[in-house]
């Protein structure tokens, strides 16, 4: 078994004890047990070989000999017998937006319901609303909770691929022999979301690449090892496998792998009608008289009469259109961004003073950093009172005095759109403000018409400056609000207002395919961290790989104006 598999043993005993009724604090040794064994760096059933199991952080003797029994019997008698006592599928259900241990555990032994599809059968047949503490609006909540459920991948979300694909490049990098190392598919792209993380390696001999590969630590299996391709799996459960070239024919290997495969129908098409087949290895000409290699992406393009294509453009929106007509914008990048208009500190639920982010901001050559710390309503965030307010504006000026001109400091919130339409705080106080953004955290699986709405009315709010993370959703674990978003979009264009891209990995909300029309429409688009430490401000690239694959520009995103701009932009909404 590797970690993946024991953490989800034991968050599988964790949600069965709560959902038989256990007290909270004999879960929580399994929960922590849990995210220690998925955040450890080492594979677990070293440590079981070594006798060192209590080495890891949060397991004791009870957890260590459990560990001991699943990775010597493969099964876990403990485990057994609670799956007797309580079905074990009903903890598939706590996904399901709503549905928590309690509200289970009403369900199934009120009802004798331990099925999903039944559940959804008796929630369509009005047979829940009749449970303590539930009603139709339940009901409705559950049915669309099990739809979005089954909508839902075996994805590996962009962030957590991320930092993997950046150290096994770093290590293949230094391979004797290797002269270049690119990720492929859709990570290269940047979608939100990506399958097993593929990895391009030019090198003329690759022995010594898929030795290094295939016994790097935290390899927990090797799916194939070959000349060409190997496949690991790594103790968390994320898949990795690596393609290795020779140099001459590294950009058709590239750009193949890259994706996606409508781009590529694309490129192919345009290939065969000028005489020539397109596959990874080279272009050939049709008639028999050779082939053409490409050692780079440009090559490749300028073979077919094309300028190089930026790799998060490449999933077959008119990309190559535009390029055959020279209509390929120039896309925003990380250096452009001067402005981050949604960051958060002590004052709410960030982890840093004020005057410490924005020193961490100005050294990562930021010009204006806004201050949103939440609301008052959103009290689990500890969002602020408008007297709060009073006492935070003074210690700005005081971090502004220190700071100077390095980095000018706004007096900001993250207003919460309330469940009722209406905004944390009135008007007249939101227009003493340097900036509003305003967002919606709560209630977000309303109606369609009632969720547009209260978004509507915060757009139509001339104190309100930007919409933060317009659809609420969270990947993977939740969907954001059923929105009209053509209504969105359309009153945004006539308020001027701006739409966030929240540069969060969780987030990446607004997403590209409404960023891009967003663009069309004319609407200013803002690119936040929504950062609530100082590793967060690290993720601005996340947000800006989201306006690329949005075809977005400097010029569309507010973030990238000088200071003095992005200033009267703001004192002229109000």
């Amino acid at each position: 078994m590797n970690n993946r598999q024991l953490a989800d043993t034991f968050t599988l005993i964790a949600d069965l004890l709560e959902i038989k009724g256990e007290i909270v604090y004999k879960t929580l040794a399994y929960r922590k047990a849990s995210e220690s064994l998925i955040s450890l760096g080492r594979d677990a059933n070293e440590y079981w070989k070594e006798g060192k199991l209590k080495d890891i952080p949060g397991v004791g003797q009870a957890i260590a000999s459990k560990i001991d029994e699943l990775l010597s019997t493969g099964k876990l008698e403990y485990l057994e017998k609670l799956e007797e006592e309580v079905p074990p599928g009903l903890a598939g259900w706590i996904p399901i937006p709503g549905m928590g241990p309690k509200k289970i555990s009403l369900i199934w032994k009120e009802l004798g319901i331990t099925k999903l599809s039944d559940l959804e059968i008796a929630a369509k047949e009005g047979k829940l609303r009749n449970l303590p503490g539930m009603g139709e609006k339940s009901e409705k909540q559950i049915i669309a909770g099990i739809e979005s459920l089954s909508r839902r991948s075996g994805r590996i979300p962009l962030g957590q691929a991320w930092p993997l694909a950046q150290e096994l490049i770093a290590i293949l990098k230094e391979v004797e022999g290797v002269t270049a190392v690119e990720p492929a598919g859709s990570f290269r792209r940047m979608r939100e979301t990506v399958g097993d993380l593929d990895i391009l390696v030019a090198a003329e001999d690759s022995a010594p690449v898929m030795e290094v590969f295939t016994t790097l630590p935290r390899v927990m299996r090797v799916h194939g090892k070959g000349e060409i391709k190997s496949s690991i799996e790594f103790s968390d459960g994320q898949r990795a496998q690596i393609w290795v070239h020779p140099p001459e024919k590294f950009g058709t290997a590239l750009q193949y792998a890259t994706g996606s495969k409508d781009h590529n129908v694309r490129l192919r098409e345009l290939a065969l009608d000028q005489g020539l087949s397109l596959s990874e290895h080279a272009l050939t000409k049709t008639d028999g008289s050779g082939e053409i290699t490409c050692a780079t992406e440009g090559e490749v393009y300028a073979a077919l009469g094309l300028p190089w294509i930026p790799p998060e453009l490449r999933e077959d929106r008119g990309e190559v259109q535009a390029a055959k007509d020279g209509n390929l914008p120039k896309l925003i990048e990380v250096k452009d961004i001067r402005a981050d208009l949604q960051v958060h500190s002590t004052w709410s639920d960030g982890k840093l003073s004020m005057l410490e982010m924005a020193k961490a901001a100005a050294k990562r050559g930021i010009k204006v950093i806004a201050f949103t710390d939440h609301s008052v309503s959103l009290g689990v965030a500890g969002g602020l009172s408008m007297e709060e307010h009073k006492d935070q504006q003074a210690e700005i000026e005081v971090a502004q005095k220190e700071l100077g001109d390095r980095i000018r400091i706004l007096h900001a919130t993250e207003v919460e759109i309330k469940a009722d339409g209406s905004l944390d705080y009135p008007d007249e106080f939101l227009a003493g403000l340097d900036l509003v953004v305003a967002s919606l955290h709560s209630s977000l699986r309303q109606p369609r018409e009632k969720v547009t709405q209260r978004l509507l009315n915060a757009i139509n709010n001339p104190h309100v400056d930007i919409i933060g993370h317009p659809t609420g959703r969270l990947i993977p674990e939740r969907e954001g609000a059923d929105l009209d978003m053509e209504a969105v979009l359309k009153a945004a264009a006539v308020s001027g207002v701006a739409l966030e891209i929240n540069a969060h990995p969780s987030r990446l909300d607004l997403e590209d395919r409404f960023a891009r029309r967003a663009k069309e429409m004319g609407i200013p688009i803002s690119i936040n961290t929504d950062a609530h430490s100082e590793d967060h401000l690290d993720m601005l690239h996340f947000g800006v790989a989201t306006a690329r694959r949005a075809w977005l520009t400097a010029e569309d995103v507010i973030n990238t104006w000088p200071t003095k701009k992005l200033l009267d932009w703001l004192k002229k909404r109000g």
